[in-house]
């Protein structure tokens, strides 16, 4: 199995040395550059662990995405901020995860970047939340197509409805003009490579998801049409190999923020279909 490289510095996790563990009993862990300061900075706790010296150069790092919205397509008092949704407790929370449950070395320390840093491509994997609400700069356009072509690998998480969808596609059609994204099916080895998932996994927010006990409905029927049915699309390289995971309508994210609160909700959606699925993606992305 090819080990996904690029231009850059690399992070290396061989295939071989994962190992499945079991999932304990979930924990709770209640400015800008890493998940763990800006958690200490709103007086919250995070999991801590060390990694041993001898990996310290083979070492994956959980990456967030900071963004612009536009004005015209957002919410809130401060559009600019709708890239922190979730964090910290979602990138420390799955850091810890990935660390517990399966022999990767992962940093404790996570990073939040822009995507004209120049740290970018010092990391192979990053992670954009609501993406249906972000515009791209001028700039960050041509910087985001060479990472992704230099091997390179964008996750995209928590966007609901056809108003995200077409925006973000219009977005994605600015980076790769002359690629289309399409619907991952079930046989694809994303969906196998770790956890063999049988369905492709639908997480609604917390309170949704806690409701979904007695109503059965997991998507969020707020988000407006186009909601209901989930979907996995990735944007391919050259060799067939995924660059963008795109993950429209659910919300892998509040599976592992949000894992705490409530035992069902930690059961049916965390440990069964959050963290597998963001396991999955990320040994994919460490190794093709």
């Amino acid at each position: 199995m090819a080990v996904r490289r690029c231009s850059c510095k690399r992070v290396f996790v061989p295939a071989f040395v994962l190992l499945l563990l079991l999932f304990v009993l979930a924990i709770q862990s209640d400015g800008q550059q890493s998940p763990r300061e800006f958690d200490q900075h709103a007086g919250g706790s995070a999991p801590i662990w060390k990694v041993e010296p001898s990996f310290k150069k083979d070492i994956f790092t959980f990456v967030r995405i900071k963004y612009s919205v536009d004005g015209t397509y957002g919410y809130g008092e401060d559009p600019d901020m709708r890239w922190r949704i979730d964090a910290p407790d979602s990138d420390l929370n799955f850091s810890f995860r990935l660390q517990q449950v399966t022999s990767i070395k992962v940093n404790p320390e996570g990073k939040f970047l822009a995507i004209t840093d120049k740290e970018l491509f010092d990391y192979p994997f990053i992670y954009i939340v609501e993406p249906g609400r972000l515009t791209f700069t001028e700039q960050e356009v041509p910087i985001l197509r060479r990472y992704l072509l230099n091997g390179g690998f964008l996750m995209c998480d928590d966007f609901w409805g056809d108003r995200d969808w077409l925006n973000f596609s219009k977005e994605l059609k600015r980076v790769f003009p002359d690629r289309q994204a399409i619907d991952l099916q079930m046989d694809h080895p994303i969906f196998h490579c770790v956890f063999d998932i049988k369905e492709k996994p639908q997480v609604p927010g917390v309170d949704w998801g806690i409701r979904s006990e007695f109503t059965g409905q997991t998507y969020e029927a707020r988000r407006g049409p186009g909601a209901e049915e989930v979907h996995y699309r990735a944007i391919l390289d050259d060799k067939q190999r995924i660059m963008v995971m795109i993950c429209h309508n659910t919300d892998l994210g509040d599976g592992w923020e949000r894992e705490g609160e409530n035992e069902y909700y930690f059961r049916e959606f965390s440990e069964k279909k959050a963290y597998p699925m963001g396991i999955n993606i990320v040994f994919y992305a460490m190794t093709h």
